[in-house]
């Protein structure tokens, strides 16, 4: 037997599970199709048969774990045939590592970002969105953008004691602090460890503006602290609604809020008198840009009045978990989705440069920037946009700086 017809054989029956007294007929060597290429890729990609992807995989949206792009040494498992010592496997659970932050506040200077402080109470987030444009970061923690940014994630439970530090710092002046600039703070971990609780807990102690960008229902758990902010000028609130298919959303993003708890969501918020801004994020050309006009309709219908969009990015390893993430559950969009990427970004399938790594650049992307602000404009969207407010901003006392001063002192 050729070595074509092996792999071929090897192929088909690896990818179903094996049968007593079946008969296999090695036939002779076909030209592939392209449903035939995409599955060996993905098979390929895993590293293990597909039933077996599937078993530990359930419930997330990465269908890989390569290791991390700075990581010297690879490990790729494979199947042996033999038979296993114990029962099906489990789907993979989450684990969570307890992180003692030395700082809580980042702050960056991109010149097409509209914040200048953010805080991140996890690394990692488990609604396994396999889109999210912050899924290589967990490669500095020597870990896999894939299945690991859902499963291993970091939370930082000093965030709240290490904000209030900050805000008391005496060079410290007041801006807006966004919250979910990387990873979301109101994932599902959030119910056990209350970490943005406490730091919105703080922001609202000290009058200090914060804007908070979510997909999670469990944002309006915090109304009680929002809704008095918001009366002030120090709160507002942007949820990301990338479809209103609850197919294609549990596909896209397995354990974030259902398209119509997101809507619930900005009513709820709305109606205590928060503003809510919706985010079409990402819009991904040939899967989900036919919905922008309809996303814009629903959201303003249940309160939202400001609106933003972001194109589908695809920075390092973002590229091949779209892709497998393409070809498990949509191959015959593939070619499509991934020729229109490249359309909106030059040609390559990414590309970070400052004012264009948002929305892309092409008649593509421009088409739909235009269908995006003629939607908006119909609806009344951002006419008025909410400027919060940091001169109602209150350090804390003087006596209580020197104290920390003082406990500082003793660790020089």
């Amino acid at each position: 037997m050729s070595p074509v017809a092996c792999a071929q054989t090897r192929a088909q029956t690896r990818a179903q599970p094996p049968r007593r007294h079946a008969l296999v007929q090695v036939s002779a060597p076909r030209e592939p199709s392209v449903r035939d290429l995409q599955r060996r890729a993905l098979a390929r990609d895993a590293g293990r048969p597909d039933a077996v992807v599937e078993a530990l995989r359930r419930g997330r949206g990465a269908q890989t774990n390569d290791a991390g792009r700075f990581e010297r040494v690879a490990h790729e498992a494979f199947a042996d045939d033999w038979p296993a010592d114990d029962e099906a496997p489990r789907a993979l659970a989450t684990e969570v590592t307890l992180e003692r932050a030395r700082s809580i506040i980042a702050r960056n200077d991109s010149p097409d970002i509209g914040f200048d402080q953010s805080i991140n109470p996890y690394r990692g987030c488990e609604h396994g969105c396999f889109y999210c444009f912050a899924r290589p970061t967990h490669a500095y923690h020597g870990l896999s953008a894939g299945l690991d940014f859902e499963t291993k994630l970091f939370a930082k439970p000093n965030a709240a004691e290490l904000l209030e530090r900050e805000l008391s710092a005496k060079n410290y002046v007041a801006k807006p602090i966004a919250l979910g600039a990387n990873t979301d703070p109101y994932q599902p971990v959030e119910r056990r460890y209350r970490i943005t609780r406490g730091v919105v807990e703080v922001l609202a102690k000290r009058s200090h503006p914060v804007g908070i960008v979510t997909k999670s229902h469990l944002v309006t758990r915090d109304i009680d602290l929002l809704g008095p902010m918001a009366e002030r000028g120090l709160a507002k609130v942007a949820i990301s609604l990338t479809t209103l298919d609850p197919t294609l959303a549990r596909r896209m993003e397995p354990r974030a809020a259902s398209p119509a708890r997101r809507l619930d969501a900005i009513k709820r918020l709305t109606d205590e008198g928060i503003p809510v801004s919706v985010l079409v994020a990402p819009i991904i050309p040939g899967l989900n840009d036919h919905e922008i006009e309809r996303i814009l309709d629903a959201a303003h219908a249940a309160g939202a009045r400001e609106a933003g969009y972001v194109l589908l990015r695809l920075p390092h390893e973002l590229k091949d978990l779209a892709r497998d993430w393409l070809i498990e559950h949509y191959p015959d969009r593939l070619e499509r989705v991934l020729s229109l990427v490249r359309d909106t970004r030059g040609g390559k399938e990414y590309d970070a440069a400052w004012g264009e790594r948002q929305t892309g650049k092409g008649p593509y992307a421009w088409m739909i920037g235009r269908r995006f602000e003629t939607a908006a404009r119909r609806l009344g969207l951002n006419a008025r946009r909410t400027r919060l407010r940091t001169d109602l901003f209150e350090p804390a006392p003087r006596a209580a700086r020197r104290a920390d001063a003082d406990q500082l002192s003793l660790f020089a």
